[in-house]
């Protein structure tokens, strides 16, 4: 197959797991995204101050932005991006836990209980 034959676009997965040191900095860095984001409408800036306020995995999610991760990658520019983020156990010597997960058995839907947020490109652009 020829190289115009191919897909142009690349999915990259990544998957992080973090550690909340300080809350209250999170949710605050979190609330000035918000509050900085002159396009978001007024009814969703009051729904997600509220959801980082009484969760760090949604406070993550605004602060985390795909696009942030790839702007000065050459030659590429950001077709699509989603991403979620949930709290987790975890436990870095069980036996069971493993920090890469193999998606390709078609289960590609967050687990339950996500909070998922899709960003809108056209915004950053």
């Amino acid at each position: 197959m020829s190289a115009s034959e191919t897909s142009r676009y690349v999915r990259l997965r990544v998957d992080l797991v973090l550690e909340v040191q300080d809350v209250e900095q999170l949710i605050g860095g979190a609330l000035d995204r918000i509050a900085a984001d002159e396009f978001m409408p007024d009814e969703e800036r009051t729904h997600a101050e509220s959801a980082v306020g009484e969760d760090e995995a949604e406070a993550l999610a605004y602060l985390v932005d795909p696009f942030d991760l790839v702007a000065e990658v050459p030659g590429v520019e950001l077709a699509q991006a989603s991403w979620s983020s949930e709290q987790i156990d975890y436990d870095p010597d069980a036996d069971d836990w493993e920090l890469a997960h193999d998606e390709e058995d078609g289960d590609e839907e967050s687990d339950e209980g996500a909070d998922e947020q899709e960003e809108d490109l056209a915004r950053h652009q």
